[in-house]
C-alpha cells in the first residue's frame, strides 16, 4: 500500500473595495493556491505558511479566521492538499527563481475575484475556493 502524498497551501485573500481578492498563481496552463509538499517534521500549517512564503514572496500573512483547513479530495495519484485560509492585508507578489529549478515556480499570479478564480482554477480546487468564500464570509 503507498502512502498518501501530503501537501498544504493557502487561501490567500486581501480585502478590496469590492469584496475579496484571491491569490492564484499559474505554473504552464494551470491555475493554483500557493501550496507544496508537507517537509519531514514540519505541520501541515507550517508548509503552508513556508510555502506561500516561497512562492509569492508576501511575509504578512494573517490567520484571521484561525486553523481551519478543508483538505482535497485525492489527485494526481493519491495527493491530497490541506488548505488553510490566510489574509494578506499588504505586500507585492514576487515570484521568486527557486533555487531547484532554476527559474520560478510559477509563471504569473493574480489577485482575483471570486467568479475570475473560480474560472480559472480546476474543478478539485474550486470546493475550496467555495468553503474559503464561506470563511471570511461569515458574520
Amino acid at each position: 500500500m503507498s502512502q498518501t502524498k501530503r501537501a498544504a497551501g493557502l487561501v490567500v485573500v486581501r480585502p478590496a473595495e469590492r469584496g475579496w481578492r484571491y491569490l492564484v498563481l499559474r505554473a504552464f496552463r494551470n491555475w493554483d493556491f500557493p501550496k507544496g509538499r508537507i517537509e519531514p517534521g514540519e505541520t501541515p500549517l507550517e508548509t503552508a505558511l513556508r510555502e506561500a512564503r516561497e512562492e509569492t514572496s508576501l511575509d504578512h500573512l494573517e490567520l484571521r479566521w484561525g486553523e481551519t483547513f478543508r483538505d482535497t479530495e485525492p489527485y494526481a495519484g493519491g495527493k491530497i492538499a490541506r488548505f488553510y485560509v490566510a489574509s494578506s492585508p499588504e505586500g507585492d507578489v514576487r515570484l521568486p527563481i527557486s533555487e531547484e529549478l532554476g527559474r520560478p515556480e510559477h509563471h504569473e499570479h493574480r489577485w482575483t475575484t471570486y467568479d475570475e478564480a473560480h474560472a480559472l482554477l480546476p474543478p478539485r480546487l474550486r470546493h475550496v475556493l467555495e468553503w474559503a468564500r464561506t470563511v471570511i464570509e461569515e458574520p
